[in-house]
């Protein structure tokens, strides 16, 4: 069997496979990462990663040419030293979108964004880079893996065929909508992130329109064991990725760690959460992360499912796809890096001046509840880039109709480390005002420091030695 391919996975038996020494001699180095190779489109008039090559017939969307492989000429960046600088802080704004003149860009803007924008919210776009750049082992396995994934029950129940891969980049939009619409949440929720990622963030929360408050400080460590070069059938055990995560501040939860298992097929194959309250030394099982609870880490004022737009089982929902469109987003975000967390979270929403947006085309994501199924998000709509592959944009509304969230996703470029990547998430009450920034890193010292990609130990994230390893 080719180590690219898989077949289903199911029973928390799987779950074993990977967790003793099999799994350790999976593993390879995130600094090996090479970008620029040479690789065919994955079909006609396709891109080598499945989105549209040619531009837009205005011009306003240019054709893809490879993308940011390095930074561009005279903008010195040290990965190992600083976060990435704005590689485009010299574009000129076109134009500005705000009350005033939201009735001529409508048709680019998401109901949630034109809510934003009724209550001040403001849009600055700027020129359209597309910046998106795969490194070479995941091109390869994307040209030798299309059109070998199948999809299960419309997405509901995962897939199977591929490993390593995007699993569905090709989209042939003649299919059922259910169909496309599962093989699009399944490229969102196995989009590129890295194979190894190592980074401080902050996270706060914003409510009643006071000061941000920091809701969490700390050190997390990814591994994408999806799209591990290294990784083998055999040794596969349908886990997507792990993440261990310490906190540091505030004090009342400095010392607190989680260890997290997501999985390819998370209503099979459960995700797996263990944490540790500081001065217990006792790991908890934490089976509540998952689905509409709301976010510990975020003080209740978003839900775990809304992390990146989407996270999680996608068996509740319905997956429907709208159309493709070109609409405004978030793009090329590292301006964020420059903001101090105090100007940058406004009382009702994120500072308008931070945020660089362009015009792209999105594929158009409605789910729907499945029958049977209850959730506080009776519906929502994803803008999923067609190069990222990723949610740029989440509207949601509750089960009266009512719009209920806007949730924004911003990326980084990290040219030559780690390609276009999600940065931080920033999920906005529409009916309260209250919001959130996931994840973010901002010039306040100390949590400005750089991210790394080098490989760690795996036994980081086992639960056991989480334990052994507690202060208390």
């Amino acid at each position: 069997m080719d180590r690219r391919q898989f077949g289903k996975l199911s029973g928390a038996s799987a779950l074993a496979v990977a967790a003793g020494a099999g799994q350790s001699k999976a593993q390879a180095d995130g600094t090996a990462l090479t970008f620029g190779g040479s690789f065919p489109p994955l079909g006609p008039g396709l891109t080598a990663h499945g989105a549209e090559a040619a531009g837009n017939a205005a011009g306003t969307i240019p054709a893809y040419t490879g993308g940011m492989t390095a930074p561009p000429p005279g903008i010195p960046w040290d990965p190992a030293k600083e976060l990435p600088p704005d590689f485009f802080a010299s574009d000129a704004m076109l134009y500005e979108v705000n009350q005033s003149n939201l009735s001529q860009y409508q048709h680019l803007v998401t109901d949630g964004v034109q809510a934003l924008i009724a209550k001040g919210f403001s849009l600055q776009v700027y020129p359209t880079h597309r910046t998106v750049c795969y490194p070479d082992i995941l091109l390869k396995a994307m040209a030798e893996n299309v059109g070998k994934a199948t999809l299960l029950n419309n997405g509901r129940d995962g897939f199977s065929g591929v490993l390593g891969s995007i699993p569905f980049p090709v989209i042939d939009t003649s299919e059922d909508p259910l169909t496309i619409g599962g093989k699009l949440i399944w490229n969102h929720l196995l989009r590129w992130t890295g194979i190894w990622l190592n980074n401080w963030t902050s996270s706060f929360v914003i409510q009643g329109g006071n000061p941000p408050v920091l809701s969490a400080y700390g050190f997390s460590t990814f591994y994408y064991s999806y799209f591990d070069p290294a990784m083998t059938m055999e040794q596969f055990d349908g886990t997507t990725y792990k993440l261990f995560n310490r906190s540091v501040e505030p004090a009342t939860i400095t010392g607190n760690a989680i260890v997290y298992w997501d999985t390819v097929d998370p209503a099979k194959i459960p995700i797996k959460v263990w944490t540790l309250l500081a001065g217990q030394g006792r790991v908890r099982r934490s089976p509540e992360v998952a689905y509409d609870t709301p976010s510990s880490f975020l003080d209740g004022v978003s839900n775990y499912d809304e992390s990146f737009g989407f996270s999680g089982a996608p068996n509740q929902n319905d997956w429907t796809y709208i159309g493709k469109q070109e609409m405004l987003i978030p793009y090329n975000n590292n301006k964020v890096y420059t903001y101090t967390a105090a100007d940058f979270h406004g009382p009702k929403f994120p500072n308008p001046q931070a945020l660089r947006w362009e015009l792209h085309r999105v594929w158009v994501l409605e789910c729907t509840l499945h029958p049977g199924f209850r959730n506080v998000m009776a519906k929502r709509r994803m803008y999923i880039d067609e190069d990222t592959w990723q949610i740029h944009i989440t509207d949601t509304w509750d089960a009266g109709g009512n719009l209920f969230r806007c949730n924004l996703q911003v990326f980084t470029n990290m040219p030559g480390m780690l390609g276009t990547v999600w940065m931080n998430a920033y999920p906005i009450n529409l009916q309260t005002g209250d919001w959130d920034s996931n994840q973010g890193g901002y010039a306040d010292p100390p949590n400005n420091k750089p991210w790394t990609i080098t490989s760690s130990s795996i036994s980081i994230f086992d639960p056991q030695n989480m334990a052994a390893s507690a202060a208390y």
